[in-house]
């Protein structure tokens, strides 16, 4: 069923840390599709294929796909199963994804027959594509605490040229660091930055301590420097800002 007369719509802009091919494949893969809607939700991704959506309280919609451009645009039905003004596959939704610098822009714009209808979905798309930049970036950075560990791992190498090297794999050309000890921009500043450390704070491990928080390419993770002898010198919590790439971009330490 195609939507007629809908005269009423919504708009919304949001920037997701991932790539459009990363975002894009949330409208094309069932588990990634249900992953934002709730369990049970399916989508047929191809023109004419069935949407359905389950969501958490229970209540079901439904419509169609319309208009499926990948990795730039889908435009669907959307009704509901119990609804005496929006009934399934009554109004219409187009999402449109661009390339920015910081990963996706996407515009999505939701036309309704009736204003009521549009002014009740207000909020629900305000949070749908909140739940939907987290979901995304869940698996963006899925190599998060990997990254992490690595980091902490090469303020211990003692090699230049590996150090250099190891940075490259996980962080941006021009990466921040702070701490109370540091301010450095770039990976070719870093490189001597840790080896002075090295120099003049030799013996001291750093390493993560707990398990990383995230959240849409924000982590958050403790830290604890020790001795060659395994006797405490310090702790503290880093955070750690990544890229649309999943290349680390910048990172603050705090000391405790």
């Amino acid at each position: 069923m195609t939507p007629t007369d809908l005269t009423h719509h919504l708009d919304r802009t949001v920037t997701i840390g991932a790539r459009p091919d990363t975002v894009f494949s949330f409208f094309t893969r069932d588990d990634r599709w249900a992953s934002w809607w709730g369990s049970g939700s399916s989508i047929d991704a191809r023109p004419g294929g069935r949407v359905l959506i389950r969501h958490p309280n229970g209540v079901e919609v439904s419509g169609e796909v319309l208009d499926l451009r990948p990795p730039e645009r889908i435009v669907f039905t959307y009704g509901y199963a119990k609804n005496p003004t929006l009934g399934p596959g009554e109004s219409r939704v187009t999402i449109q994804l661009v390339p920015v610098p910081a990963g996706t822009r996407l515009t999505l714009r939701h036309e309704f027959a009736e204003a009521a209808d549009r002014d009740h979905h207000l909020q629900g798309w305000r949070y749908q594509l909140s739940l939907f930049a987290n979901v995304v970036a869940d698996v963006a950075q899925t190599k998060a605490e990997a990254a992490v560990d690595l980091w902490f791992a090469i303020f211990g190498e003692p090699d230049a040229a590996a150090r250099e090297a190891r940075l490259s794999a996980i962080a941006a050309p021009a990466v921040r660091f702070r701490d109370r000890f540091s301010l450095v921009d770039g990976i070719a500043d870093l490189v001597p930055h840790i080896g002075a450390m090295l120099h003049f704070m030799p013996g001291l491990t750093i390493a993560r301590a707990g398990g990383i928080r995230h959240c849409q390419g924000t982590v958050l993770s403790g830290w604890k420097v020790t001795t060659a002898a395994g006797e405490p010198r310090g702790a503290g919590t880093n955070v750690f800002v990544f890229d649309a790439d999943g290349r680390i971009e910048q990172v603050t330490g705090i000391w405790d």
